[in-house]
């Protein structure tokens, strides 16, 4: 404070910067931590693009790897929702692209991949979700595997593990290893229909419009394997709905061990995402 005569005027702006400091810790999000956390509140709007490659991403946090782009908006994160606009230069890329899983480029958002700049080994994920529309595409690709997943130890698009839940009901733990998928966890936790892709109201048996809380772990154990869990929130309680594990030659070969990026998968649907949290374990 250059006047230091006038107190008046120096407690006003002591106030405002007190204000001001305040404001800013509640709504920019948190940084990755010494302590081996990392908390996205998505409270500060945003408009991050589909980007090449991780190092054009101009997020220091986040890269679109594919879906168009990833929102901020109200205080969760979002894909894109709807049909985008015919100007849109997602749309147009798509169209261009990957007509068949986007249906003409209209919806990039059925093909979202969104990817951690920071690498993690043993650790948690976990977020809320909730599904606003199923995007009912003639896409042979849309099927009962499609779902909300978290990513894991990602080295690229194909070597990875992910966790989550399925449209069809059920939720899913997989390896990808060279491009090929391995199942290593499958066990039912919504509905008892059977999914039918050409019934409007058997092809997605995941809650609509509700809140769904998902968290998955990945860690090394004493004998080399690697153990996964997945979790999903009820009443307040984490429940297993999923587990599994990878060991040397059991899926398509060697463990995926080491540091690897983390991230959120969802296939033909508009989603929102609220309080996404890594933590080491």
């Amino acid at each position: 404070m250059r006047d230091r005569e006038n107190k008046k005027i120096g407690n006003i702006f002591i106030s405002k910067a007190i204000v001001l400091f305040a404001l800013a810790i509640l709504f920019v999000p948190e940084a990755k931590s010494s302590s081996g956390a990392f908390f996205e509140k998505f409270g500060v709007k945003c408009s991050i693009d589909e980007s090449e490659s991780m190092e054009r991403s101009k997020d220091s946090d986040w890269w679109v790897n594919s879906g168009g782009k990833m929102l901020c908006r109200k205080g969760t994160g979002r894909t894109l929702q709807k049909n985008i606009p015919p100007n849109s230069k997602w749309r147009k890329e798509y169209k261009k692209t990957n007509p068949k899983d986007t249906d003409g480029g209209k919806h990039p958002q059925n093909i979202f991949r969104l990817i951690s700049k920071s690498e993690w080994q043993n650790f948690s994920q976990e977020a809320s979700f909730r599904i606003n529309k199923f995007n009912l595409s003639k896409s042979p690709n849309r099927n009962e595997s499609n779902g909300i997943l978290f990513l894991g130890r990602y080295q690229d698009s194909e070597n990875l593990y992910y966790a989550g839940i399925r449209v069809d009901g059920y939720a899913v733990i997989k390896k990808k290893i060279n491009g090929e998928y391995f199942e290593m966890a499958h066990n039912r936790l919504f509905s008892t229909k059977k999914y039918n892709r050409q019934s409007a109201s058997r092809s997605h048996l995941l809650p609509k419009k509700k809140w769904i809380s998902l968290k998955s772990e990945i860690r090394d154990t004493d004998s080399g394997n690697v153990e996964m869990k997945l979790y999903i929130k009820k009443k307040k309680e984490w429940i297993l709905a999923a587990e599994a594990h990878d060991e040397p030659g059991k899926y398509g070969g060697n463990v995926i061990s080491g540091n690897g990026h983390a991230g959120i998968r969802t296939d033909f649907m508009d989603v929102e995402f609220d309080k996404y949290r890594m933590t080491e374990i």
